[in-house]
């Protein structure tokens, strides 16, 4: 795979381009892990995002719920695309300034995306702890269809390649753990190649200078965020009539307290 075509002559784009992919056009090895962690989302961070929701709308369905996670969702990560892109505007940021900011605005779209998209799996009742599970899912669904077409083909002749059931629900919960670590190995090379590849333009489009950046930071994200949306209802389907009671007992009682030490730096802005 080559390293996206965008800027080559600018100094600074090439030294981006280097610390992304190795002289044959691969990606380096730290961005296969810095993007695995992006997208492990924790589920007691899944759950506070549904509680943030749920207790500013008590009243609200499964569907009017997901709705306003779509919404968040996508209000956080176009500010946040179009912020970065911003930067490449401003005198005193450098382009490779705003490079390693862009970077860092991809590792965010990442977690937001993961947060989301476990948000919505947890709506349909399908419990997020486990990350083999949990981590196929958000892959699957930021490929789009052909994460859709890598799954329906792991799972055979199942009632999901049959179309009779949403491949969210079996990759979450019904299938054996043995066929999903098979999917995940499968999925996940491919998974982080195009991912690099795909974000390696926005990554760079987000530095153009004289405020295009931010124009391509909100756009960009805001049309990734759109699919990413349209992937995720076709893996879960429609929500149900009422909130999963398991999940509507954890959303009413105390949060847990995270225990000493344990910080996490992974709230949600979404």
């Amino acid at each position: 795979m080559n390293p996206p075509n965008i800027g080559r002559s600018n100094p600074a784009v090439k030294a981006a381009s280097s610390a992304l992919f190795d002289k044959d056009g691969n990606p380096k090895p730290g961005i296969y892990r810095g993007i695995e962690r992006a997208i492990d989302v924790q589920r007691p961070l899944v759950l506070a995002n549904l509680r943030r929701v749920r207790r500013r709308h008590p009243a609200a369905t499964p569907a009017e719920l997901a709705e306003l996670l779509e919404r968040d969702y996508l209000m956080a990560i176009t500010a946040a695309g179009a912020a970065v892109g911003a930067t490449a505007a401003v005198p005193a940021v450098g382009t490779i300034a705003s490079l390693g900011l862009s970077a860092a605005a991809t590792v965010g779209f990442l977690e937001a995306t993961a947060l989301y998209a476990q948000s919505i799996a947890e709506l349909h009742g399908i419990h997020t702890d486990d990350p083999e599970r949990s981590r196929t899912m958000v892959m699957a669904i930021l490929m789009g269809e052909e994460g859709m077409a890598l799954i329906q083909s792991g799972l055979g002749g199942s009632s999901v390649s049959s179309g009779q059931q949403p491949w969210g629900n079996a990759v979450g919960s019904a299938a054996p753990a043995s066929l999903v670590r098979a999917l995940s190995a499968s999925i996940r090379r491919r998974f982080i190649r195009r991912m690099v590849a795909r974000q390696g333009g926005a990554l760079l489009g987000r530095a153009l200078p004289f405020g295009v950046g931010a124009a391509i930071g909100g756009a960009g994200n805001h049309a990734m965020g759109k699919a990413v949306i349209n992937a995720t209802r076709t893996a879960f389907g429609p929500p149900p009539l009422v909130v999963p009671g398991d999940l509507a007992n954890t959303l009413d009682a105390a949060p847990e307290k995270p225990s000493s030490g344990s910080g996490s730096g992974s709230g949600s802005g979404a």
